[in-house]
C-alpha cells in the first residue's frame, strides 16, 4: 500500500567548493563519466544503508558523508531527496505492488489479506525506508472486503485498522530491532488471531515469549521513541 515518499526539501550546502563531479559541464543525454557513474553508485548504496537504518529521515547531507563524496556531488545526481528516494525504491515500490496483486488476486481472501500483512512487516523489518511507504488505501479495503465476504475476519475489523495495525508492528520492530530481530513475527501472530473470526483455526504462535528482563528492554525503547 505505497504512498508518495514524503516530500523533504533541503537547501543545498555545496562546502568548501566544487569537486571533480561539479568541475565538469554536463552535455544533455551524453553518457556519464565513469566517476560520476561510480560516485552515483556511491551515493545509492549510502542511502539504501541510511535509509534501511534510520528511514527517510536522513538528509542528504548525511548520505554524502557516508558516501565518502561532497555535498555537491549528491545534488548534482539528485536535486532533492524527493529524486533520490523514487530512484531508490522504485523497484521495491514494484515489488510491493506485484504482492499486492497477488494477494488480491489469491483464491483464498483470508490468506490473500494475512499474506499481505505478513509481507508488508517483513519488508519494514529490512528496510526502514519501507515504512514511509506503506498506508492503508484502496487496496486494503478490498482485501479486507474479500476477507469479510468469505467469513474469515471479524466484522468490527475494518480497512482503516490496517494502516494503524501497520504503525504498531512498525513501533515494535524499531524497539526490538537490536534485542530480538524477529520478535515481531510472535506479536504479528497475535494481531491475526485478534481480527480472525475463527482464531482457533489459526496455526501456533510461530516463536516463544521473551523473558521478562528482555521484555522490559524492549519497552525501554518503545518509550524512548
Amino acid at each position: 500500500m505505497p504512498a508518495t515518499p514524503t516530500r523533504s526539501r533541503e537547501p543545498a550546502d555545496f562546502g568548501d567548493g566544487p569537486d571533480e563531479d561539479e568541475r565538469a559541464t554536463p552535455t544533455r543525454c551524453k553518457p556519464l563519466r565513469k566517476d560520476a557513474v561510480r560516485n552515483r553508485e556511491l551515493i545509492l548504496k549510502a542511502a539504501r544503508d541510511l535509509f534501511a537504518q534510520r528511514g527517510l529521515s536522513a538528509s542528504l547531507n548525511d548520505i554524502a558523508h557516508h558516501a565518502g563524496v561532497g555535498v555537491g556531488t549528491v545534488y548534482r545526481h539528485f536535486p532533492d531527496k524527493d529524486q533520490l528516494v523514487e530512484g531508490l525504491f522504485e523497484q521495491r515500490i514494484e515489488d510491493l505492488v506485484t504482492r499486492m496483486e497477488q494477494a488480491l488476486a489469491d483464491p483464498d481472501p483470508w490468506h490473500g489479506l494475512t499474506s499481505f500483512i505478513r509481507y508488508s512487516c517483513d519488508m519494514q523489518a529490512c528496510d526502514r525506508g519501507i515504512k514511509d511507504l506503506l498506508t492503508g488505501g484502496h487496496v486494503g479495503l478490498e482485501l479486507v472486503t474479500r476477507a469479510h465476504a468469505c467469513g474469515r475476519l471479524r466484522e468490527d475489523i475494518h480497512a482503516p485498522d490496517l494502516p494503524l495495525i501497520q504503525a504498531m508492528m512498525s513501533a515494535l520492530i524499531d524497539a526490538s530491532a537490536e534485542i530480538e530481530p524477529a520478535l515481531y513475527r510472535r506479536y504479528l501472530d497475535i494481531m491475526i488471531r485478534g481480527i480472525a473470526s475463527h482464531p482457533d483455526d489459526e496455526p501456533p504462535l510461530s516463536s516463544p515469549s521473551l523473558g521478562l528482563d528482555m521484555a522490559e528492554l524492549v519497552m525501554l525503547n518503545v518509550k524512548r521513541r
